[in-house]
Order: structure tokens, then C-alpha cells, then sequence
């Protein structure tokens, strides 16, 4: 299994999450850097990592603030990485409108639709006709899961390759993962790739989170704290 560093995006600064509770988020104070300033903490996270993809939740798009178009082409020309971009987008249009405005190398740039904010269903399948390679993230809280009716979400004919099981409620909640949830949309997602996200504690979690048979799992704050042990879950070359 994959770890994916995780970079959360406000106001400039990189922030830890904590729950999903986007009012309580603070600029990041990490054992890996003394920054907040997003390409230092990013450059902490790979190296702490060795990984070459990077996911960033840019929380100022989605909460329709500032969103963090100029810090993102900066991470990618700074850094020989693939970023995998959440920015709140609603349909295609929007995520269009927001990579067109990161004058970079957009063949490293993964688009990440969240059924919190899609209203859309064929933005996947437009991303798809673009030459981009969409994930869908699954956003759930309380148990529920978050999508507009005109996004059902449970024909999953038009579910791309790799699907993310996203619980905002575990996110920086140090509560173990939510691997419920991955066994029930594993049930439904047939030969989709499943990337788990949220409430990594430890190895022991790590190791619970592989056997879960997901490919890859969305960690921060356990990097940040240097509670795991992060060798054995190298990404290859």
C-alpha cells in the first residue's frame, strides 16, 4: 500500500486539519519543518515520505475564498512531483477553469472531484475525454455520505479507475481509519482502485489500512508528528 502526503491549502499557509471542521483549522505547526509556507512544508512531506505524489485539499477554493492557483504552479515547478488537486470543483467547467490557471506542466496535475461539492456526474467522464485521469473521492460524515441528488452516486457507471473513501470525521482525529466504510464501498465499486483517507494513528493502522486491500491512504497528520515509520511504505519508482 501507498502512503499519499496530504497538504491542506488556507490563506496561504499549509494548516492541519482536524475533522473536517474547517473553522478550527490553524497554520501547521510540524516536528518535520518550522514553516507553514506550502513548498517547505511540502518539500518536509516528501521527505519524510519518498514519495513523488502529493495530494493538496486547496480549502480556500473549496470554501469559495482565495484559492491557491500561484502556490500550486510554484509547487510544480519547483518539485519533479504529481499532485492530485481537490479545489471544490462543482462540474468540469470549473476545475477547467482552475488548471487553465496553473501555467505549469498540467500532465502532473490530477484532478480530484469530491461528491461534497460535485453537482455534475459527467465532469469525470469530460475530464476523462480532456486526457486528464479523474479520481472520484467518496466524502462522508457522520456516517453519511456527502453528494447532491444530481450526483447520485450509486450507479457507478460513472466511477473512474480509482475512487477515494474520504471520512472527514476521522481526518487529524488520530481515531484509527474507517475501514467500515472501505468494505462497504468495495462491495459496490467492483474493479475500482480504492485509496482510503483519514485517521491514521500508527504502523499498526498502516498495516490494518493495507490488509483492508486498499492501493493507497491519504496521511498527514501522523507524518507531522512522526508517529509512523514510513520505509516499508516507500512508493516504488
Amino acid at each position: 500500500m501507498q502512503v499519499i502526503p496530504v497538504l491542506d491549502l488556507l490563506d496561504g499557509h499549509a494548516v492541519r486539519a482536524v475533522r473536517g471542521e474547517r473553522e478550527r483549522y490553524r497554520p501547521i505547526e510540524s516536528s518535520l519543518c518550522a514553516t507553514s509556507e506550502p513548498l517547505g512544508v511540502a518539500r518536509a512531506l516528501l521527505a519524510a515520505t519518498g514519495a513523488r505524489t502529493l495530494y493538496i485539499a486547496d480549502l480556500g477554493a473549496i470554501l469559495k475564498r482565495n484559492d491557491h492557483a500561484a502556490h500550486i504552479t510554484a509547487l510544480l515547478d519547483a518539485l519533479d512531483i504529481e499532485i492530485w488537486l481537490d479545489a471544490g470543483y462543482t462540474d468540469f467547467a470549473s476545475m477547467r477553469t482552475l488548471f487553465d490557471r496553473i501555467d505549469t506542466a498540467r500532465s502532473k496535475l490530477v484532478p480530484i472531484f469530491g461528491t461534497e461539492t460535485l453537482v455534475n456526474a459527467d465532469a469525470l467522464r469530460e475530464a476523462q475525454s480532456a486526457g486528464f485521469e479523474p479520481v472520484l473521492s467518496l466524502d462522508h460524515r457522520a456516517g453519511r455520505l456527502m453528494a447532491d441528488p444530481a450526483a447520485a452516486c450509486s450507479d457507478i457507471s460513472w466511477w473512474p479507475s480509482r475512487v477515494i473513501v474520504m471520512t472527514l470525521d476521522q481526518v487529524g482525529a488520530y481515531q484509527g481509519p474507517d475501514l467500515a466504510t472501505i468494505d462497504a464501498v468495495r462491495a459496490q465499486a467492483g474493479d475500482c482502485e480504492l485509496i482510503g483517507a483519514g485517521g491514521i494513528r500508527d504502523d499498526a493502522d498502516l498495516s490494518a489500512a493495507a490488509r483492508s486491500g486498499a492501493s493507497a491512504w491519504l496521511v498527514a497528520s501522523a507524518i507531522h508528528d512522526r508517529r509512523v515509520s514510513l520505509q516499508r511504505w516507500i512508493e516504488p519508482e
